[in-house]
């Protein structure tokens, strides 16, 4: 008799229930709604779900789930059991039948249904009467959300501005917190979910404690509606409590994980996860591509950046190799960026592929560049400055400041606050000069390509740099025009050439985000590092975290 073939999770062992896992919250959590402020999306996550997420029974060997993207292929269905499309524009949702709310008031655990799937998105696209008035929300940027019904208890029916599929799903797929369901008894209450009080969700942890400024605790939802797929008979979850300790200070959560007191860190630099792993070898480094690349803007519509040669001159005064190896001991690659990230493979335009005259504008030649600004009319140079938020790695601020003084670009660093610093740069446009933030680069974006075609529109608020150019322009009603997914690539391709030869930003590297796991925790493979992005990232926490178990003898004989 021919033996029954193990599936590929069987060698990550038995999952096992009970147990805390701590993890590290790098910021304060500044309220509990998603929609008033996005950031560290992996604690809303823990108690609020979106319509879809990841393959759980996936071979790595297929798709590892490392770039926050998720090709449409590799995408399942959560609150919602599947979708199709009517039309090329209308795309009909038919939900999971049983899931129900926490059992908390005003929910009380009532059953989640279509008017609350209307609900959220009339929430999140300011719809009135079914009609859209207008949006925030930079998920509706590309395409418009018409209308949005239902046609019996379960089933939800979406209509689009543009017939056009690939992009439909590439919104409703995404993965941010824009996309997780609030209860709506809870907002028609409160007016808001800001209080912690007012956290309801539909999730496999209901939040049970939070202290400002040092924690959020969270206990298993005894209600929850989920069972593990590569093990039906499994309710979920398996963990029984979550704790989010917040440690803004990198070196002083290191040293929490060395000591065993957290089980998770999430985006930490490159060199502190390298040096971890060297003191302490047992404790895991998993690595994906950053949610995009580091790159410096300047202003495009003021001069000395108006003139496309200063442009250039910079770029070509950086030595990005030389940075890649001495500044990042060579963990980052030493290759220039354009809008979509080298790592979303058979998308965009990676560097191996530029045209050799385009290599040579990328690459390091500072007498090239003294003449290109010699030719724009500043033969010494220029003075300048930088406004960078206290997350920026300030210390590459200063190797880039240090290269463009080589050419006579004197580059005054000015630091902001990170709340401060998108006032400033986002919303009131207040920089004359040159910007640079650790996140929110236009450049080496690992987020669905379709987004890559809105950052340097006109009205957009990722165009810090303030470009206001018609070639640009002309290649979203081309994206909109595809119909299938090659003819998408196609423009994604010429978009990327475009911008690069424009060089309306400056690039630097694309970093890796760094994540740390305890030994003792288990159930993960190549997905975990993305699973936990934090602000504007994938958030899947809830779903991964209800799949994770602690090894309890394990972390016993380690001595925690």
């Amino acid at each position: 008799m021919q033996k029954k073939a193990e599936k590929w999770w069987t060698k990550l062992g038995q999952p096992q229930y009970g147990g805390e896992i701590v993890i590290r919250a790098p910021w304060e959590i500044a309220d509990f709604d998603p929609f008033i402020r996005g950031q560290l999306g992996n604690i809303y996550a823990a108690w609020m779900e979106p319509l879809s997420t990841d393959d759980w029974t996936l071979d790595p060997a297929i798709f590892e789930y490392k770039a926050h993207w998720r090709p449409i292929q590799y995408i399942k269905g959560f609150l919602a059991e599947s979708w199709e499309f009517t039309d090329p524009g209308t795309l009909v949702v038919h939900l999971r039948k049983g899931i129900h709310w926490q059992d908390i008031p005003p929910a009380n655990g009532r059953e989640f249904v279509a008017d609350d799937v209307v609900f959220h998105y009339n929430r999140l696209y300011h719809l009135v009467e079914g009609r859209a008035k207008s949006s925030s929300s930079g998920a509706n940027d590309i395409i418009k959300l018409v209308s949005i019904t239902t046609t019996d208890k379960y089933t939800v029916v979406m209509k689009w501005s543009v017939p056009n599929p690939g992009l439909i799903l590439d919104i409703l797929h995404q993965v941010g917190v824009a996309h997780f369901m609030e209860n709506p008894e809870a907002v028609k209450k409160w007016g808001d979910l800001t209080d912690w009080h007012h956290a309801i969700g539909t999730g496999a942890y209901i939040l049970k404690d939070f202290v400002a400024g040092n924690s959020a605790s969270l206990v298993k939802n005894p209600n929850y509606w989920g069972h593990d797929e590569r093990y039906p008979q499994n309710k979920l979850p398996y963990i029984d409590s979550v704790k989010f300790v917040i440690i803004p200070d990198e070196a002083q959560a290191i040293e929490a994980m060395r000591a065993g007191k957290i089980d998770i860190i999430d985006h930490i630099s490159p060199l502190q996860a390298y040096a971890l792993t060297k003191t302490n070898p047992e404790i895991l480094m998993m690595t994906h591509p950053d949610s995009n690349a580091l790159s410096i803007e300047p202003r495009n519509d003021s001069a000395p950046f108006n003139d496309i040669r200063v442009r250039k001159a910079m770029q070509m005064a950086i030595n990005l190799p030389e940075i890649s190896k001495s500044h990042y001991k060579g963990l980052i690659e030493p290759y220039p960026c354009t809008l979509t990230s080298r790592y979303m493979t058979g998308w965009g335009f990676p560097y191996e592929e530029w045209p050799k005259d385009l290599q040579d504008e990328y690459s390091y030649n500072p007498k090239a560049a003294g003449k290109l600004l010699a030719q724009a009319g500043y033969p010494r140079g220029f003075k300048t400055n930088i406004v960078v938020d206290t997350d920026a790695d300030l210390e590459l601020i200063k190797i880039i400041k240090s290269y463009f003084a080589q050419v006579g670009i004197e580059m005054e660093i000015r630091i902001m606050k990170p709340a401060e610093w998108l006032d400033f740069i986002r919303r009131d446009h207040k920089h004359d000069q040159l910007a640079h933030r650790t996140g929110g680069s236009p450049l080496g974006h690992t987020s669905a390509p379709s987004h890559d075609l809105v950052q340097y529109a006109k009205n957009s608020a990722n165009n810090w740099s303030m470009v206001d150019d018609p070639g640009f322009d002309a290649f979203l009603p081309k994206a909109l025009a595809t119909t299938d997914v090659n003819e998408m690539k196609k423009v994604i391709r010429d978009v990327n050439e475009y911008v690069a030869r424009q060089h309306f930003s400056i690039s630097l590297l694309q970093s890796q985000a760094y994540s740390l796991c305890q030994p003792w925790v288990k159930g993960f493979s190549g997905q975990f590092g993305s699973a936990w992005a934090h602000g504007g990232g994938p958030a899947r926490s809830s779903f991964y975290l209800s799949r994770f178990w602690i090894d309890r003898n394990l972390k016993r004989s380690m001595g925690h």
